[in-house]
């Protein structure tokens, strides 16, 4: 691992049961007068935006809201958003829901600050131009995108998923309040923690790791992993749950210091080919590419420090049974989750696999793979997937 790195907090982090009441004021401090929420149709139903509403009108804020967000969003979705900002004159953006609102948030705001499309700022540090500040407001604790300088936005037409980062990106302000995580549905609470634990496990042993991300990677292993059954079991535990935000956040933080690796670059084709949920899919491939990756020596050690410091073995076990220790029980965690752990069970056929591996192969997160990944590899691996194996 790398001891060196160069790291600078962007995120102020405000964490605490209710903390949405403080939302106008803190939108305020940062000169906002007039505010775009960027959220989904459901989160309008469940009632946080209009709590978020309150807040801030009540702080003499202008309040507007676009509530079309789709999940996985694409070019259209922020085309659609930045229209709404406009109309609005918004000087501050708060995005309010999952990864799919604080994305098309993110997306909008580079659009409206530096112009173009998203497909212009495609890769790293693209934005020539200030942004507007960014408050974001998870209501899901998974993506941490929270904490993080990436927008995730899809090509309407090819549906090729472009990762657009920058440093002016990140969210001026992320503000993690539990209590608006209750509100999920099960499924949703699975998929999301599914995807915060695979954060934690794959930034913990990518290339670019170092000292900053491992600290972040560790701990959020540590709160997501322990209070994942929890708040499967008891949805109203708002210990646990805001144990899962925290997580997830620090998560978050982890990425933007390590990045990711092969379990995602696997995770997208099936989401975009077979519309297996991103958590689900990431969390189905993620035991095989533990396996594949605990031939590589830092990452074993890793794997081992994580599988010790949590439990799953006893200290000196050999390294190899950590990391088979660590593997069984993500997939354990499924199967608690009521979820499959095989690929068949998905209707993903064993011909559709070599065509897969070619584009997991062509993911951007496949580079940072602590060990380096064919095509080739990654069939055998979807292979493994197919049946359990």
């Amino acid at each position: 691992m790398d001891h060196t790195f160069d790291w600078q907090s962007r995120t102020r982090l405000i964490f605490g049961a209710n903390s949405i009441e403080q939302l106008g004021e803190v939108a305020r401090a940062i000169a906002g007068r007039r505010i775009l929420v960027v959220t989904d149709a459901g989160i309008v139903v469940v009632g946080h935006v209009d709590r978020a509403r309150q807040s801030l009108e009540a702080a003499g804020l202008f309040v507007s809201v676009f509530d079309a967000v789709r999940e996985n969003p694409t070019t259209r979705d922020v085309d659609a958003c930045v229209e709404a900002a406009r109309a609005a004159d918004a000087d501050v953006l708060i995005g309010l829901g999952g990864g799919s609102s604080i994305d098309t948030a993110k997306g909008a705001n580079f659009l409206l600050t530096n112009g173009g499309t998203m497909r212009d700022y495609w890769g790293v540090g693209k934005a020539s131009r200030e942004m507007l500040p960014l408050i974001a407001v998870p209501t899901t604790a998974g993506t941490g995108s929270e904490c993080q300088s990436f927008a995730l936005i899809a090509d309407e037409e090819t549906h090729q998923k472009m990762a657009c980062g920058d440093p002016k990106a990140a969210p001026r302000v992320a503000l993690l309040d539990p209590v608006l995580t209750v509100s999920q549905p099960r499924t949703v609470t699975a998929c999301t923690g599914l995807d915060a634990i695979a954060h934690a496990v794959e930034s913990a042993v990518t290339r670019r790791r170092n000292a900053v991300s491992w600290l972040f990677s560790r701990e959020a292993f540590r709160l997501t992993v322990t209070n994942f059954g929890r708040v499967l079991d008891a949805p109203e535990d708002l210990e646990a749950r805001g144990a899962m935000l925290l997580g997830a956040a620090y998560a978050g933080i982890a990425i933007e210091n390590s990045m990711l690796g092969a379990a995602h670059s696997m995770a997208n084709p099936l989401t975009a080919h077979y519309g297996i949920a991103h958590g689900q899919a990431v969390g189905m491939m993620l035991p095989h590419v533990v396996r594949f990756n605990a031939e590589q020596p830092e990452a074993r050690e890793a794997y081992y420090e994580l599988a010790v410091s949590n439990g799953l073995v006893e200290p000196g076990a050999p390294r190899a049974d950590a990391a088979e220790a660590l593997a069984a029980h993500l997939t354990d965690l499924l199967r608690f989750a009521g979820m499959p752990t095989v690929l068949a069970d998905c209707a993903v056929a064993e011909d559709a696999l070599p065509a897969l591996a070619v584009e997991a192969a062509s993911q951007w997160t496949a580079q940072f793979n602590p060990r380096e990944i064919t095509a080739e590899e990654f069939a055998v691996l979807y292979r493994g997937a197919l049946a359990g194996m």
